[in-house]
């Protein structure tokens, strides 16, 4: 009677350790998933990462650089953003807005100054000093629709943005949020 209950008592031992296996794994399994599920739904509605293509916004922001972008309520002068309205290109545009909705832009070609309401606009992040006109363009000055953003690339001559009659002003419904930090390359974080 004592062998077996020894060997009864073995037998539950090694039975708890496969159960208390068992539940190891499930916790561990439900960790992850619940990690995931939260990830998500942080890409899906807090926050995105998004890859920079082309050179429309050297020397702020290059080929191949990510960055995090947040939706805002509002979008100011100044705010580079993510735009996945359907355009020429068929792929997002990352610009800086340079005028809101009521607004007017004019752009003087000889001086290349770009005027907001009457306002020369002060913009040293922009690529060149000067700025070609291309036949595409819209005429100025141009009273920005409501509802939508006049944007620019700070690589002025080398950016197809509002200013074309192929892109135009954009949709604010269409912006995916505003460019907040820059993660990659690692440690250029502006």
């Amino acid at each position: 009677a004592q062998v077996e209950a020894e060997v009864k008592t073995e037998v539950e031992a090694v039975i708890d350790k496969k159960k208390q296996l068992h539940l190891n794994i499930y916790d561990f399994a439900s960790i992850i998933m619940a990690a995931f599920i939260i990830i998500t739904v942080i890409f899906t509605f807090v926050f995105r990462l998004v890859g920079v293509k082309g050179q429309s916004m050297e020397s702020t922001l290059f080929e191949n650089d990510w960055l995090i972008t947040m939706p805002q309520e509002e979008y100011v002068y100044g705010d580079i953003v993510v735009i996945t309205e359907p355009n020429y290109f068929n792929e997002p545009l990352i610009k800086r807005v340079i005028a809101t909705e009521g607004q007017t832009v004019d752009i003087d070609y000889a001086s290349s100054t770009v005027y907001v309401d009457g306002v020369a606009l002060q913009e040293p992040y922009i690529n060149e000093s000067f700025i070609l006109q291309n036949n595409d363009d819209i005429p100025f000055p141009y009273t920005v629709p409501e509802g939508h953003l006049f944007c620019m690339g700070d690589n002025r001559n080398g950016s197809t943005d509002s200013r074309s009659n192929l892109i135009g002003p954009l949709d604010e419904r269409y912006v995916l949020g505003k460019a907040v930090i820059r993660i990659l390359p690692f440690g250029d974080f502006d």
